[in-house]
């Protein structure tokens, strides 16, 4: 449909909407949904009956709503997708990480005195790439090399560019032919085993400094942190960590005099060298033994300076909301029978993409998923989880928020005030559809300030 078609078609569902005698409540459900780019809508009903009594004290309808649906958020984390939702998500794990390094929460302030680093594990180099680089401020060449020889492709590997952040070359290879997909794409796929082998063989290492087992351990000291994976402009993820001792029962009890800040980063420093995964060789793939990078970073959080905890929190929560997607590939599911060469993606994160779909045909690395997960560019794990005694949980802080929205409507009137206990809470919903019609989108973007893009392929509610 031309251009100017689909803007008139718009305008006209815009001025349909605007025009609708229920605007007002449409208006309201908007709003509610906090600007959410894909709001889901649902179909149903909920009813409160007086468990003693058999009396109905409440009944709520979607026949009553506009086109018949209740729009709510879609509650993504993926700011790609819907930034209104993701920020929620964002503002949610900044307080989760925030609480298990200062208190609140249910976590008493006194874990301020705890063993705490802050960690990145980074992923070993898969060839030269093009780079930012700055030393007192001031930024450096890319690979200013003097006695830089050809590759055996005939590229020179030297690079003299001051790159800005922004430049679309961080992250390329200087030579495609020399960098190593096949490394890179089974790093990801492995990160989170090797995260797994890193946090076991932390723990055996505090124990072995303490002259106990880990059982023995387990009664003195818990390891807990948090963490979050980060794509770096190559394609390759790395891991950020908050990682605490605490005593037997987690940030409530105080960690043994042995367990120290200075024995906690020589713990990992130990662990992080010593963890390996392997992948058999299969397929005249050669066998590899894949491993974290050289730069292994631990410091100290402090209540002031650089590396405050409102400083680390933040910089978790950033991440969380991110995914590969950021590193100029796409946030979608990438299909084997796609033509790759159309993807709107730059030319490294097609090979990476190419190199999942071709390691992924083979029988033997079919654990891996790395089909399933091209567009991630082989990584499947979780990007940002946290241990069970770190500090509080997001549903634990979604239930906080729901309990306010209920005694919200309970005190304007939208609920009756009941006894929970008394109370049979009745439900049934049906998924409608996600999104917005032109019209709708139009319409919604005045009201929330923000671009909100058409229905996706699956909206099924309204006819606008």
């Amino acid at each position: 449909m031309p251009a100017s078609l689909t803007n008139a078609h718009a305008i006209r569902g815009a001025i349909a909407r605007l025009d609708d005698p229920n605007y007002s409540r449409w208006e309201a459900q908007i709003r509610r949904a906090g600007g959410c780019r894909q709001p889901i809508h649902l179909r149903g009903r909920v009813e409160h009956w007086d468990q003693a009594t058999g009396e109905l004290l409440h009944r709520y309808s979607t026949r009553t709503e506009p086109d018949g649906v209740l729009r709510v958020p879609c509650k993504t984390r993926r700011a790609s997708r819907c930034p209104s939702c993701a920020e929620t998500y964002r503002a949610d794990t900044y307080h989760l990480i925030r609480a298990g390094l200062v208190g609140g929460k249910g976590v008493p302030e006194t874990v301020t005195g705890h063993p705490c680093l802050f960690v990145t594990l980074t992923a070993p180099s898969f060839g030269v790439v093009h780079t930012r680089r700055e030393k007192n401020g001031k930024i450096q060449p890319c690979h200013a090399r003097r006695d830089a020889t050809r590759c055996p492709h005939g590229r020179i590997l030297t690079c003299t560019t001051r790159h800005g952040a922004d430049e679309e070359c961080l992250g390329e290879p200087l030579c495609p032919d020399c960098y190593d997909y096949t490394g890179s794409v089974l790093f990801n796929a492995t990160a989170p085993l090797l995260w797994k082998r890193f946090a076991e063989a932390l723990r055996r290492h505090l124990a072995k400094s303490g002259g106990l087992t880990l059982a023995e351990m387990r009664a003195q000291l818990v390891v807990s942190f948090a963490k979050v994976a980060e794509y770096q402009r190559r394609g390759v993820v790395h891991f950020h960590a908050v990682i605490r001792l605490d005593g037997p029962d987690g940030p409530t009890s105080t960690p043994p005099a042995w367990a120290t800040l200075a024995l906690l980063a020589q713990a990992v420093q130990h662990a992080a060298s010593v963890v390996t995964a392997t992948i058999p060789a299969v397929n005249g793939e050669p066998a590899r033994v894949l491993r974290w990078g050289r730069q292994i970073d631990t410091r100290p959080i402090t209540l002031e300076g650089e590396l405050t905890e409102q400083a680390v929190a933040g910089y978790i929560a950033k991440y969380a909301t991110k995914a590969a997607e950021c590193v100029g590939t796409l946030d979608r599911r990438v299909f084997p029978t796609e033509d790759l060469s159309a993807l709107p993606v730059r030319e490294h994160a097609r090979q990476l993409i190419a190199e999942c779909l071709r390691l992924g045909a083979l029988d033997d690395l079919a654990d891996l998923r790395l089909t399933q997960w091209a567009h991630m560019l082989g990584f499947r794990g979780h990007f940002s989880t946290r241990s069970r005694h770190y500090s509080t949980t997001l549903g634990d802080i979604r239930a906080d928020r729901a309990e306010h929205a209920i005694t919200d409507d309970v005190t304007t009137g939208r609920l009756p005030l009941f006894d929970e206990d008394t109370v049979l809470i009745v439900a049934e919903w049906h998924y409608i559809g996600r999104g917005f019609t032109p019209g709708d989108a139009l319409v919604a973007a005045s009201l929330t300030g923000t671009a909100i893009p058409p229905a996706p392929a699956d909206f099924g509610g309204g006819a606008r």
